[in-house]
């Protein structure tokens, strides 16, 4: 029942999905229950993509056959999974591109973000995010739907993976005692990154089984590695750690990175 439990907390955090009342009080919370129910943040992504992957499926059939339909789908899709999270993710790249755009300075970056009101750097990367996972959702939908759908499951539970890894790996900055991500500072357990392995393989071999080409799912996910591998080093060097809004603004750009690999991924298709 642990497993539920710090299922439905993840649930409840990184959602707007309703875990309240009597359910809520069974779930409980504590510290240590957040800091646990990291593992499950692929399955998080598991419930976003499939719910995702049937909106744009629903739509594709729905929408008249045009060469429209892909763009509308996408785009309609993109904001019922905004609407989904809350805007949680893209909160947290907002607020890193303001940060680390703002100032050079580390202590002055790390300031900037904690600043609840948007500035150009944020508004612009929030934009420029949400107008390139539309573009490359509608490309590959103009290709084929089925294709817009397994990325959508695909890349929204890989990218809630890759963020653990900097929770694992770098150490937790700035004002620890008001950050959201405090219970996480302490960082993720092998056990924790075991579960949360079994989730995304689990749902790359779902994947793989939608639609088997290796090498256009092998893109994708390599696109996504990279694009990790290169926000780590980033707030390595700029940072000397990660914050919460760190992981937000990773999950957006591997979430990018995996489409764009999937695209390109596309021409390796026979």
């Amino acid at each position: 029942m642990n497993f539920v439990r710090h299922y439905l907390l993840a649930l409840q955090f990184f959602t707007r999905v309703p875990v309240t009342g009597r359910l809520a009080a069974w779930v409980g919370y504590s510290p240590d229950m957040l800091r646990q129910s990291a593992a499950h943040f692929p399955g998080v992504g598991w419930l976003v993509g499939l719910l995702a992957a049937l909106g744009y499926a629903g739509l594709d059939w729905a929408l008249p056959d045009s060469g429209y339909a892909p763009l509308v789908a996408a785009v309609l899709v993109t904001v019922f999974t905004v609407l989904l999270t809350g805007a949680f993710h893209e909160d947290g790249l907002a607020d890193v591109a303001d940060g680390l755009g703002g100032s050079h300075e580390r202590e002055r970056a790390l300031d900037i973000m904690k600043d609840s009101r948007i500035g150009a750097y944020g508004a612009v990367a929030l934009v420029l995010a949400l107008l390139s996972k539309i573009a490359l959702l509608a490309l590959l939908g103009d290709a084929d739907p089925a294709l817009a759908c397994g990325a959508l499951f695909f890349a929204h539970v890989v990218t809630r993976f890759l963020p653990l890894w900097l929770i694992r790996l770098l150490p937790h900055v700035g004002d620890t005692g008001r950050s959201k991500s405090k219970p996480l500072a302490d960082r993720i357990s092998a056990g924790s990154l075991a579960v949360a392995t079994l989730w995304t393989a689990a749902a790359a071999a779902l994947s793989w089984w939608w639609l088997p080409e290796a090498l256009f799912w092998f893109s994708g996910a390599a696109a996504s590695l990279l694009a990790s591998l290169w926000m780590g080093r980033l707030f390595a060097r700029r940072l000397q750690g990660y914050t919460g809004d760190c992981l937000g603004a990773t999950q957006q750009v591997c979430e990018i990175a995996c489409y764009l690999g999937l695209a390109l991924g596309l021409s390796w298709i026979p």
